[in-house]
C-alpha cells in the first residue's frame, strides 16, 4: 500500500514537473528560433519597468500570441507523460493526467487575460504584478523580482516561469553581461583571476585595492587597464559613491598572519578579515533602494573553507568563521542576494602551498554563480560539501529563532522615540 502511494505521488508530481520543464524550454527556444520569437516578442512589448502594462490592447494580444500557444504545447506534450504511465503503471495511469489538469488551469488563465477579464491579471499573472518588490530574487521558485530580470536585465536569461531548475541547468539563473562588478583584494591572485573570468562573461569590472597601482587584465593578448580604486581598511565609508554604481560587490580581501597570536595580530586579523568586510556589506545594503536595485544588486563574500574546517592558522580560522556567521545572520534580512564563497586551499601569496589554481577556482565560482548557487563551495575536501550545508542550516535556524527581524527592531525604535517625544 505504501509503495502504491509513493508511485502515485511520483508520477503525479513528475507529470507536473514535466510540463514545467516543457514550458521553460519552450520559452528559451522562443528567444533563439525566429518563428517562435515573432510570437513571444509580444510578451516583451507589454510591460514598463514598474510592471504596469504599456497598453491594454497589447496586453491582451500578448496572451493570445504567446501564453495560449505555450500552454497548448504544454498540454500536447503532457499526453506523452500519460502515455508513458499507461505503459509502465497501467493501473495508476490516470495520476499522470495531473500535468494536463495543471496545464489547463494556466490555459484558462491565459484565455481569461486575453479576453480582457479584469480579475484575471491579479489572480493568474502573479509574476507581472506591479508594486514594490518585497524580497530579492528567490532561489528555487520564480517570484516577481526574479522574473523582472528577464524583461529588464537580460532577455536571454531567467527563462523559468515557476521553478528555477532549467535556468540552473543552463547557467541562465544570473546574467553577468553588462553588470558592474567591484572586487576587493583585486591585486591578489584570486582577485585577478576573478576579474579575468568576470570580464570574459561580459561584466564591467572595477578593481578595489589597497595598493596604489592600476590593475590590468590580459585580453586577446593585449593589456587592458581596469578602473582601479584605491582604498584602505578602516576607511570603507570613502567607497560609498563607488558602491552606488556597483551591481555586484565581491568581498575578497583578507590577511593571514599564520601562526602569530600577539595582540596586534589579533587586532589586524579581525579588522581586515571580519569587520572591514562587514562594514562594506552594510554600506552596500544601504545602496539597495529601488526595485531595480533589489533585482540586480548582489554581494559575494569570500568566507573560506575555514568556516567548517581547520586552516592551520588559528586567527585566520577565527576571523573567517566570525565573518561567515555575520553573513549568515545578516542575509536573513538582506535587501539583495548574498552569496558565500567557501573556498579550499588555492595557491596564492596568502597560501603558497595551496593545491588548486586560482584561475580554476575563479572559473568554478563564476560557473556556480550563474546557476544561482548561494553557498558556492570550491574545494578538494569532500567533507566540506556535507558539513557546510549542515552548519548553515542549524546556525541560520538558531539566528532566526533567537534574533529579531530588522523591521521589528525598527518598529520598536520608532515606538520608543514616539514615547519619549510624548513624555
Amino acid at each position: 500500500m505504501t509503495m502504491s502511494w509513493i508511485t502515485i505521488a511520483v508520477w503525479g508530481l513528475g507529470s507536473v514537473l514535466w510540463v514545467e520543464l516543457v514550458r521553460d524550454f519552450y520559452h528559451a527556444l522562443s528567444h533563439y528560433w525566429a518563428p517562435l520569437y515573432r510570437l513571444h516578442v509580444w510578451h516583451h512589448r507589454v510591460f514598463r519597468p514598474d510592471l504596469t502594462p504599456a497598453s491594454d490592447r497589447i496586453y491582451r494580444q500578448a496572451h493570445w500570441f504567446n501564453d495560449v500557444p505555450e500552454c497548448l504545447v504544454m498540454l500536447l506534450l503532457s499526453v506523452l507523460m500519460w502515455l508513458a504511465a499507461y505503459r509502465v503503471i497501467p493501473q495508476y495511469h490516470w495520476v499522470a493526467l495531473a500535468g494536463s489538469i495543471y496545464t489547463i488551469g494556466f490555459l484558462l488563465g491565459a484565455i481569461a487575460r486575453g479576453s480582457g477579464l479584469k480579475w484575471a491579471h491579479e489572480l493568474t499573472d502573479l509574476t507581472h504584478l506591479p508594486g514594490p518588490f518585497l524580497s530579492p530574487p528567490s532561489h528555487w521558485t520564480v517570484n516577481r523580482t526574479y522574473h523582472w530580470r528577464h524583461h529588464f536585465d537580460n532577455q536571454k536569461a531567467y527563462y523559468c516561469s515557476t521553478l528555477t531548475l532549467v535556468d540552473k541547468l543552463m547557467g541562465t539563473a544570473l546574467s553577468l553581461k553588462g553588470k558592474t562588478v567591484a572586487v576587493t583584494g583585486a591585486s591578489g591572485t584570486l582577485g585577478q583571476a576573478l576579474m579575468q573570468n568576470l570580464h570574459n562573461r561580459g561584466a564591467k569590472v572595477i578593481a578595489l585595492t589597497s595598493k596604489r597601482q592600476t590593475i590590468d587584465l590580459v585580453v586577446n593578448g593585449e593589456s587592458l587597464s581596469l578602473k582601479t580604486v584605491t582604498w584602505q581598511v578602516g576607511k570603507e565609508s570613502e567607497l560609498v559613491a563607488e558602491l552606488e554604481k556597483v551591481d555586484i560587490l565581491i568581498l575578497n580581501h583578507g590577511i593571514n598572519v599564520h601562526g602569530e597570536r600577539t595582540a596586534d595580530a589579533i587586532t589586524l586579523s579581525y579588522e581586515v578579515n571580519t569587520f572591514s568586510s562587514w562594514r562594506l556589506l552594510e554600506l552596500f545594503f544601504k545602496t539597495v533602494r529601488t526595485n531595480e536595485d533589489i533585482a540586480r544588486k548582489e554581494v559575494w563574500v569570500n568566507t573560506s573553507e575555514a568556516e567548517v574546517s581547520p586552516a592551520f592558522s588559528p586567527l585566520y580560522e577565527l576571523t573567517k568563521r566570525a565573518l561567515g556567521d555575520l553573513v549568515t545572520l545578516r542575509r536573513l534580512d538582506a535587501p539583495c542576494v548574498v552569496r558565500k564563497l567557501i573556498l579550499g586551499p588555492f595557491k596564492s601569496n596568502l597560501n603558497p602551498i595551496g593545491v588548486m589554481s586560482a584561475d580554476w577556482v575563479a572559473k568554478q565560482i563564476v560557473n556556480l554563480a550563474v546557476r544561482d548557487v548561494r553557498n558556492i563551495i570550491v574545494t578538494i575536501n569532500p567533507l566540506t560539501f556535507m558539513t557546510l550545508p549542515i552548519k548553515e542550516f542549524f546556525v541560520g535556524l538558531y539566528f532566526k529563532l533567537f534574533s529579531r527581524k530588522v523591521a521589528d527592531l525598527e518598529g520598536v525604535s520608532a515606538s520608543l522615540v514616539s514615547k519619549e517625544s510624548n513624555s
